[in-house]
């Protein structure tokens, strides 16, 4: 398992690119953490690598963002969603298939629905605010 540290928002986004390097695309990245714990913050630095130029927000309130960068880049968040019957009638499924980078925030409420190649990783809070612990995750569901 490999575990990361940040203890800045920038340095989340540093170790979200390095991590973009070794995806292989199409990926989807499953982000597992509880409110703040830096979901958004790492999907932003996976989208910086990415190319993308427009700022990424927590899609909380729109569900899917699709941005456009080297590659196409879908920031989903399943927050909303009461299960996984949501996520098929939202789509889900279209952008688990694109040749870009697909990132769900709260992909429990869809865990099912996830294919296999699907890369989790955990976000926790450290031992001072700022500080974060990133790890890549195989069972989290």
């Amino acid at each position: 398992m490999k575990i990361w540290t940040s203890n800045s928002p920038s340095n989340t986004w540093k170790i979200a690119a390095e991590f973009f390097q070794t995806l292989e695309k199409p990926a989807v990245i499953a982000l597992h953490g509880n409110l703040g714990a830096g979901k958004t913050c790492f999907a932003q630095g996976l989208a910086l690598a990415a190319g993308v130029k427009e700022p990424v927000c927590s899609p909380t309130y729109t569900l899917i963002s699709e941005y456009r960068g080297t590659v196409a880049f879908n920031h989903i968040d399943l927050y909303r969603l009461g299960g996984p019957e949501e996520a098929f009638d939202l789509g889900l499924d279209e952008y688990l298939e694109t040749d870009g980078i697909t990132v769900i925030e709260w992909p429990e409420r869809a865990a099912e629905l996830l294919p296999p190649f699907t890369v989790h990783l955990r976000i926790n809070r450290g031992e001072n605010d700022g500080q974060r612990i990133i790890s890549i995750v195989e069972n989290p569901l």
